[in-house]
């Protein structure tokens, strides 16, 4: 079978195909990447590094009059893509990067796939200027700090994002789990539930411990009981929600808080397999307000990450630390917002 040849390097279609790409990855007109390109005038500063981003990001050789100028790299480490939470957090962390002149190096975790460690000897070897992680090992209770430990001892900066890790000398940035589930269970009780259940992901995830804290709090404070039976540790996956459902359903609960977005929409498909509805019969409340879950059926009531504002503060704490500029330690924590949608409703009489 013969398959279609690949434009010879540095032919007019190699180079159509390099504009293409350049343009799509930056969002700009093929125009704007020939203009970045060849130095004309007309560009602004934030569309030119956005270009030279997109040139380092997709591996193409700069001209070289450009190289001088080179933008430092950041290393990017987070978990895989298919969570549409994850994907969301990478492009406002690059986008936020290349507006302060630096290239994110972007390496994604998958299970069984490469090693956090293995992904910051290969960063460590490009010479970055620093490393974000999202959801990295520091969220995980059961892990030492000491890997962040050599890295600082090194001089490198990092930023840290949605964990923490005590005795870790750099910044945090992290979302209010405690509040959320504030959010959540005020919103599902003010509805006349009071049998609410909790689906998690592994109990050894900070997060994870955040939200069961602040979920019993919560409870307690509007008098109502939380059988240990009524929170179900799974995994942050469709899968995972499934499974923490079927749990919860049989045991009587009328109302389900997730852990994540693909929790909830998992708990939605089993509970419809036992032959009820959501939320005539069961209400389901979500976590991230990841990308399209308003289209969901029924549209999926979240709570909502503040992506944009967690990564401007993680990308400006590391970039003020590669200046100089020491930012404030421990950790910045970041309130959701509860978006009502039509996955829960009045309890059920």
């Amino acid at each position: 079978m013969d398959h279609p040849s690949q434009p010879a390097p540095g032919s007019p279609a190699a180079r159509r195909s390099r504009l293409a790409d350049l343009a799509a990855h930056a969002g700009v007109s093929e125009a704007t990447v020939s203009r970045v390109l060849n130095e004309r005038p007309g560009v602004s500063e934030s569309t030119r590094q956005a270009v030279l981003t997109a040139v380092d990001v997709l591996g193409y050789d700069r001209p070289t009059r450009l190289r001088t100028t080179a933008v430092s790299l950041v290393g990017l480490v987070i978990p895989e893509l298919t969570n549409p939470i994850f994907p969301a957090f990478a492009q406002a962390i690059e986008v936020s990067l290349a507006h302060r002149g630096f290239t994110p190096v972007l390496c994604t975790q998958s299970e069984g796939g490469v090693h956090e460690d293995e992904y910051v000897e290969m960063l460590l070897s490009r010479g970055v200027a620093g490393i974000i992680y999202v959801s990295g090992q520091h969220a995980d209770a059961g892990t030492s700090p000491e890997r962040y430990a050599r890295l600082r001892e090194r001089g490198l900066p990092i930023a840290l994002v949605n964990g923490y890790m005590e005795g870790v000398d750099a910044p945090f940035v992290s979302d209010d789990d405690v509040a959320a589930m504030d959010l959540a269970v005020t919103h599902l009780a003010e509805l006349g539930h009071e049998r609410i259940g909790l689906a998690l992901g592994q109990e050894r995830f900070v997060p994870a411990r955040r939200k069961v804290a602040g979920f019993r709090a919560s409870m307690a404070a509007l008098g109502l009981e939380v059988p240990d039976e009524h929170v179900v540790h799974t995994f942050f996956s469709v899968e995972g929600g499934a499974v923490a459902a079927a749990a919860l359903v049989e045991r009587g609960v009328t109302a389900i808080v997730c852990g994540s977005d693909l929790m909830a929409l998992g708990a939605i498909r089993q509970i419809r397999t036992t032959g009820r509805s959501v939320p005539q019969d069961v209400s389901v409340v979500g976590y991230d307000d990841s990308p399209l879950v308003g289209f969901t059926d029924p549209p999926l009531t979240t709570i909502r990450q503040s992506v944009q504002a967690m990564s401007q503060a993680a990308v400006r704490a590391l970039t003020d630390e590669i200046a100089g500029d020491a930012a404030a330690r421990g950790e910045f924590v970041f309130r959701p917002e509860l978006v009502v949608r039509r996955s829960t409703g009045a309890v059920p009489t």
